[in-house]
Parts: C-alpha cells; structure tokens; sequence
C-alpha cells in the first residue's frame, strides 16, 4: 500500500516523499519505513524515543539506520549504521538526508 503522508516542515521535498511500507521490529522499539523521495529510494529505522547513546542516531532524529539509494542508476549515495558508513554524495543526497531527519519519525510516530 503507497500512502502520502504530510509532514510537519514545508520544503521542496514534502509533496514527493512517498511511503511505500512501515514494519514495526517484532523485537524491541522501532519501525522499518520503506519509501521515494526526489528520484531515490530509502529505508530507514526510525524509532519513538531518542537513542540511548548520542552516537547512535543520526543527529536528533530518531534514525539509527538510513540508507538512500539513487533510483536512475542504482547508486547509493547515503548509509548510516548508527554511525556514517557512506556520507551524503551530492547535494541532493545531503537534502534528503536533512529532510528525512526532520520529518520521518515525525510522520511515523
């Protein structure tokens, strides 16, 4: 099931993001959010409350996983692993990065 979700920031961004599946961890916290925004796809872990270790989350946004893979040609440009495995490629890369961290766990909690 697609769904459009409205987020609580306006930006370029917003009207794009579609979340194609959210999947709820059978063990512990968190939900799996499988989505597009602006030609890429992503899946994220996003969870209802802040990592209990700073290092483990990407910035203040409740993601401790974010991979971004670019759609035309298959290239991720974005992975996070409760730490930076891949930093954002491009500007693009670094805008849905900065958008997702702002608005996802919003939208899915």
């Amino acid at each position: 099931m697609t769904t459009s979700r409205k987020p609580t920031k306006n930006s370029a961004m917003a009207g794009d993001l579609r979340i194609k599946m959210t999947t709820r961890r059978a063990a512990g916290a968190g939900t799996w959010v499988i989505g597009t925004i602006a030609g890429h796809r992503f899946g994220a872990l996003v969870f209802p409350e802040h990592a209990e270790y700073p290092d483990y989350e990407l910035g203040d946004s409740r993601i401790s996983k974010l991979w971004v893979k670019r759609l035309s040609d298959k290239q991720t440009v974005v992975n996070f692993d409760r730490g930076w495995d891949i930093r954002p490629a491009n500007a693009t890369a670094a805008s849905i990065v900065e958008y997702l961290a702002g608005n996802l766990a919003k939208i899915t909690y």
